[in-house]
């Protein structure tokens, strides 16, 4: 039930492609030709060795023979094979020629002269059916096993090379992406094209004894185009690009992702010019520390050589290293020193004016309403990366294809903005009781926030459950990009989450546990003030936490006491208790002073149960608020 705020909730790899080199082993021309010769083998034994044979008993065989049918046998070693008399009353779709297993039978030949019949003895000297016997499944098992042998010598996995790389390798003509399909990073944008000015005429540079950057890292949040932006490098010089990520290096064999890292090199430099592009650079190029434990050493071998890669080509050559993370903190001081990685560029979220491009770029491909403005959906989705906005429009998208309508209009993008901040909603059924302290909760929200002055206004309250495990929600959206926070906006916001549990204490005389999330986020922004923001004139400006935090990645760190005594720790303990009692104090003021609006809005709201917030700033008697696309 805790005011929330929007903010980040959250490209692929190529299949191959015609031209591209192959990433796995494929059948040869040699084993389906070896294939195609043991059938022709088993066809030749099959229809003329034994056609037109038939195997009979050696009883019939000896009717036959009483009858006058036989009219010549070849008696061999283990076998009597022969052929029978061609009557005008025999069928003639009975077989000619005949074969039985021979017995120990000494009146045989008595009998055969008896009836006339031609007879002759024969040695084992039937080679070709003996020898198809046996080089037929010789044959077949030296093909499957150089079939077997192939795939464990492919490129893909095989144990017989798993020391070669396993990047993708796209063409110079494959690399469709260019800068006009990346929008939100201007500044990121600026300073890559500098790599491909290099790329189409090196000479510009290297005649005036310049050099390139060695390698480019692109650091920033999950879903800002990273990725994206590496292609449309590749895509505007027209050169190969080597694309893979840092986790397809190491293996469980000792030596292997450095190998690896060798033949990458190797590529790239045949290949040249050119781009390798490494991804999550984080999983590879760790820091290096000394543990008790002990480390990773596959992992630091093949740090230590790609640091002596990059260390050693020459750049002249036109061999290109980007990579992206999104966590630098983390990596080797090594990797990032001059000669290496030399340029970091951040490729941050975007702001009103990019959000808006960038909806228009997803936005080609979607039939549209003539009410949507993607100006009003760009100022209500501050926060949201490159990735979530494509999200949104896709979620508009099915929404509107879910309703049979034929094209996406407003609301379908409120609704996916809702879905995507709140969560999926919820057909739950709430006993009285407890829709009513939701409503009062909700309420204590968006009255303080609609009455402290400088914070985000309130866009909608809702007493629908939503997302895991959220009773109501209250919607705060910002009417600009906000980069800094001042004291007085944190105090203000701690009374805001505090709104709701003293919202409940006023109108109810007792308190939920719907307050725990409220209760955790304020405590955490009073802990930050304290410890981190020096804002606390009892502890004076010093940073008490000490605790290296992602600067992208929302990422609870585990909660370690800082460098301070145990006087230290309790002082900190109480300023904090000190600045939620305030904070506490504040919003029972406010609704102590708008005793009847808070009936007046829970009222409405248990009625409505989704409010918008215009409706409730005309209940509370504040005035409408300016316009969204008009105030950017």
């Amino acid at each position: 039930m805790a005011a929330s705020k929007p903010g980040p909730r959250f490209n692929k790899r190529g299949r191959d492609r015609p031209g591209q080199r192959p990433i796995g082993p494929r059948p040869s021309a040699s084993l389906w030709y070896g294939l195609a010769f043991l059938l022709l083998l088993f066809l030749v034994q099959m229809y003329y060795v034994t056609s037109n044979v038939g195997s009979l008993p050696y009883s019939e065989f000896k009717t036959l023979l009483k009858n006058g049918q036989v009219a010549e046998v070849t008696i061999a070693d283990q076998a009597v094979r022969g052929t029978l008399k061609q009557t005008a009353s025999t069928d003639q779709k009975q077989f000619k020629q005949f074969t039985t297993t021979r017995v120990e039978d000494p009146k045989l030949i008595e009998e055969l002269e008896a009836q006339g019949v031609k007879y002759t003895g024969e040695t084992a000297n039937r080679w070709l059916p003996d020898l198809l016997g046996w080089i037929i499944p010789l044959v077949f098992f030296i093909g499957i096993w150089g079939f077997f042998f192939r795939r464990m010598s492919g490129a893909e996995g095989g144990v017989m090379s798993f020391a070669r790389s396993r990047a993708k390798i796209y063409a110079d003509d494959e690399v469709k992406v260019r800068f006009a399909d990346v929008a939100g990073v201007d500044e990121a944008e600026d300073e890559l094209k500098e790599i491909v000015e290099f790329l189409k005429n090196p000479k510009k540079y290297t005649n005036l004894g310049g050099r390139i950057p060695k390698g480019v890292l692109l650091v920033g949040p999950p879903g800002t185009g990273k990725t994206l932006l590496a292609r449309a490098v590749a895509g505007e010089a027209h050169v190969p690009f080597f694309s893979l990520t840092g986790s397809e290096f190491v293996e469980m064999f000792v030596g292997v992702g450095a190998a690896r890292i060798r033949d990458l090199f190797q590529q790239a430099e045949a290949k040249a010019p050119c781009i390798v592009f490494i991804d999550e650079l984080d999983a590879l190029g760790k820091m290096r520390v000394q543990s008790p434990l002990g480390s990773h050493e596959e992992r630091e071998q093949t740090l230590n050589q790609l640091l002596a890669e990059m260390d050693g080509f020459d750049a002249r050559k036109g061999v290109i290293i980007m990579a992206a993370t999104n966590r630098p903190e983390v990596l080797d001081p090594a990797l990032l020193r001059p000669g290496r990685f030399d340029r970091q560029v951040l490729v941050d979220k975007p702001d009103v004016k990019g959000r808006e491009a960038i909806l228009r770029i997803h936005a080609k491909g979607v039939k549209m309403a003539a009410d949507v403005d993607l100006k009003i959906v760009a100022a209500r989705t501050a926060g949201f990366a490159g990735a979530d906005l494509a999200n949104l429009v896709n979620e508009a998208a099915l929404l509107a294809a879910r309703g049979d309508k034929t094209s996406v209009g407003m609301k379908d993008f409120e609704s996916a903005i809702d879905r995507l901040i709140a969560g999926l909603e919820k057909k739950r059924v709430m006993s009285t009781k407890e829709r009513e302290i939701v409503a009062y909760h909700e309420s204590g929200h968006a009255i303080v926030a609609s009455v402290l002055p400088g914070l985000d206004p309130v866009h909608k309250i809702s007493i629908v459950q939503r997302g895991f495990g959220a009773l109501g929600y209250t919607m705060q959206l910002p009417l600009e990009d906000r980069y800094l926070m001042t004291r007085g906006d944190l105090l203000s916001q701690l009374a805001v989450l505090l709104g709701g549990r003293t919202a409940e204490e006023i109108a109810l005389g007792d308190i939920s546990t719907g307050a725990q999330n409220d209760l955790q986020r304020a405590t955490d922004i009073a802990r930050a003030m304290v410890t981190e923001f020096g804002m606390s004139d009892a502890l004076g400006a010093i940073n008490y936490d000490g605790n290296k935090r992602a600067r992208f990645l929302d990422i609870v760190m585990p909660q370690e006491r800082g460098l301070y005594g145990e006087e230290t720790a309790q002082k900190i303990d109480a300023e904090i208790k000190r600045i939620l009692t305030e904070a506490h104090d504040t919003a029972r003021d406010i609704l102590s002073g708008h005793r009847d609006k808070l009936e007046t809005v829970t009222r409405r709201l248990l009625d409505i149960e989704v409010m918008e917030g215009e409706e409730l700033r005309k209940l509370l008697g504040v005035g409408p608020l300016k316009s969204v696309v008009s105030s950017q």
